[in-house]
């Protein structure tokens, strides 16, 4: 080649080497601020995704927290009809709370006049377990007068002493016991027909009694009704089965 060629191609690519860089550093520039849009609007959208997560768990919230009001208005409303049911509970509690001192005035007298009758009834009636029965009505009397026992309590005493009175007429009873014959105190098996018959045997079941009603007092049996009044004993007792039995029973008026 010629120098004025070789001078030429030379300028030629110097100059469009010089091109070649002037236009790099643009296009570079360009790359670079495109990936920086990029992850720029990667970042934005990160964070719309979590603005909607937490929006979502908002809103999740909220819908529960309605749950839940609507729940407790449901139950307020239910509470409320409790309490007024328990208010005129309290309020009817109240009244017969101030109506009490007049129950008592009222009950306690005829707890007294119960006693009396009672004592009175046991006097008249067949002396079956009349000691035991005394006794009761002794009880009674210092339960009337113990400040520690409540008015309920007495009263229920009370009527349990006439539940116990009330048993004696219709059921069978042997128990062991004495009688006064004649001014002799004899060791005796007491049975009991209810209140229709009292008898008893003595011990070596060698003689038999009756009690009168109308006397008051005890009546030795013929032997004709020894056989049966030991019978009764042992059936009253469980012993021997029961059986018709012939026994001094009197005739109703």
């Amino acid at each position: 080649m010629s120098k004025r060629t070789l001078i030429a191609s030379t300028v030629v690519g110097a100059f469009v080497l010089g091109s070649s860089t002037v236009s790099a550093d643009p296009l570079n520039a360009l790359h670079k601020e495109e990936a920086k849009i990029h992850a720029s609007a990667a970042k934005s959208q990160e964070k719309i995704n979590n603005l909607y997560e937490q929006s979502q768990e908002l809103l999740a919230e909220y819908r529960q927290t309605v749950d839940e009001t609507e729940n407790l208005k449901v139950y307020n409303d239910y509470v409320a009809t409790l309490v007024a049911d328990q208010e005129e509970g309290i309020a009817s509690l109240q009244r017969q709370i101030d109506d009490i001192e007049g129950t008592k005035r009222g009950i306690v007298p005829l707890m007294f006049r119960m006693i009396e009758s009672l004592e009175k009834f046991i006097e008249l009636d067949v002396p079956i377990k009349y000691e035991e029965r005394k006794a009761r009505v002794e009880r009674l009397r210092d339960v009337m007068a113990n400040s520690n026992v409540t008015v309920s309590e007495r009263f229920r005493q009370v009527v349990e002493a006439y539940m116990v009175e009330l048993e004696y007429g219709s059921k069978i009873d042997a128990y062991q016991g004495k009688l006064d014959y004649n001014g002799t105190e004899i060791a005796v098996d007491f049975f009991n027909l209810g209140r229709t018959a009292l008898l008893a045997l003595s011990l070596d079941q060698k003689n038999a009694f009756m009690f009168n009603k109308d006397t008051r007092s005890w009546e030795k049996l013929g032997d004709e009704y020894l056989e049966s009044t030991v019978k009764a004993v042992r059936m009253a007792r469980k012993t021997l089965p029961i059986d018709l039995i012939k026994l001094p029973i009197k005739a109703a008026e």
